[in-house]
């Protein structure tokens, strides 16, 4: 018997499992795909991730972004320099594998292309049922994504979240020589596009993130975006994919067992960045599960307590901001964006140096008493 199951290897799964693995708690990650596998994702995250880990996670960052351009219908440019707190852009292949593997060296095992058919409960901890073979975990972490089945298994029925669309288009080049990032808001109802730089190419790509959203052809937004980069679209290859962007506080434990990552829906309603609040789930699911095994009754239900408090009030400041943001973009651009400080505020939030909370309600005041009038 293990001590701790993980089902997925994203962010979350790999920086549970090492976090465990390091206490020198015995773990087992299982994972669907063939690793290192293909991840549609803008790949951009905040060095911030850097402290909740003890090794080097440059060998898996692509290249470091320090200047971030927003456009309004590709006009209307700002650019804001972020100094000494650049934007680390990463391949998800490369990024999740890196992370799995450092899991794998403390002494998690791992079993990928091992798809998990279902999962029960006994009196003692879960067996988790493959295609080819059962196994047994005193305590299990959910954590196979926003398509993954692991929330539904573990009997969370209907979650509050919002599922959204991206599209993404990547584009390989010999060599990257535009290693801006790139934002344009007047493109997409509801949403943004963006162009997001990695050593070896680009991706490009475009998501509505707002609730009522209409229908709008993402292809088209990117093929015309694209070009405004001298690139071509028909160069590179589009990956659609589903995010499950944080829609309210939630219950996210069970008997021995929680969710974390785009399982527990922590994508950021505003922005839809997934990569760091995956990975700060994953670690605070990981002392959750590592108080319960050391004999903690109620460790698991703090997990949903400090996910609720540590995350979801400031995810409901990000959804505040999100639905006056989208509803007005154009003004919201000119006045939150093109502001002098609005631009660097933005980047600040997204680099974990803000808080939405600190910001957020002069803004929403702002841009309501604005349209209202």
């Amino acid at each position: 018997m293990y001590d701790c199951i993980v089902v997925g290897a994203g962010p979350a799964g790999a920086t549970s499992a090492y976090h465990l693995a390091k206490k020198g708690y015995s773990v087992l990650i299982l994972e669907k795909a063939s690793l290192p596998r293909y991840k549609p994702c803008g790949g951009g995250v905040s060095p911030l991730i850097q402290s909740w880990f003890d090794f080097d996670l440059s060998p898996a960052i692509s290249l470091k972004s320090h200047t971030v351009y927003c456009t309004w219908e590709q006009k209307d440019a700002i650019a804001v320099d972020l100094g000494n707190n650049p934007i680390w852009m990463v391949r998800r292949d490369v990024f999740d594998y890196f992370l799995v593997t450092q899991a794998v060296k403390q002494g998690a095992t791992l079993k990928d292309t091992t798809k998990v058919r279902g999962v029960e409960f006994v009196s003692n901890g879960w067996i988790v049922k493959t295609e080819n073979e059962s196994f047994k975990g005193r305590y299990l972490i959910g954590a196979d994504g926003a398509k993954g089945s692991m929330a539904k298994w573990l009997g969370f029925g209907k979650q509050k979240k919002s599922v959204v669309g991206a599209l993404e288009l990547e584009i390989p080049v010999q060599k990257v020589e535009n290693k801006e990032t790139y934002l344009e808001f007047g493109l997409v109802q509801h949403g943004y596009a963006w162009n997001f730089p990695k050593a070896d190419g680009y991706s490009i790509g475009a998501g509505g993130f707002a609730k009522n959203r209409k229908a709008q052809s993402f292809h088209k937004i990117i093929e015309n975006y694209t070009g405004l980069f001298n690139l071509n679209a028909k160069d590179g290859c589009e990956h659609g994919h589903p995010l499950a962007l944080w829609n309210g506080v939630q219950k996210l434990h069970t008997e021995n067992a929680v969710l974390a990552g785009e399982s527990a829906c922590v994508v950021d309603p505003f922005t839809a960045e997934g990569i760091r609040p995956s990975i700060y789930s994953g670690l605070k699911a990981s002392e959750a599960v590592a108080n319960a095994l050391a004999g903690e009754a109620n460790a698991l239900a703090k997990y949903s307590e400090i996910m609720a408090q540590e995350w979801g009030k400031e995810m409901l400041w990000a959804q505040r901001l999100a639905s006056i943001f989208y509803r007005f973009p154009r003004l919201s651009y000119q006045l939150g964006v093109k502001h002098p400080s609005g631009g660097k505020t933005m980047m600040k939030i997204f680099a974990g140096e803000k808080t939405y909370s600190q910001v957020a309600q002069k803004g929403i005041k702002l841009l309501t008493n604005l349209s209202s009038g």
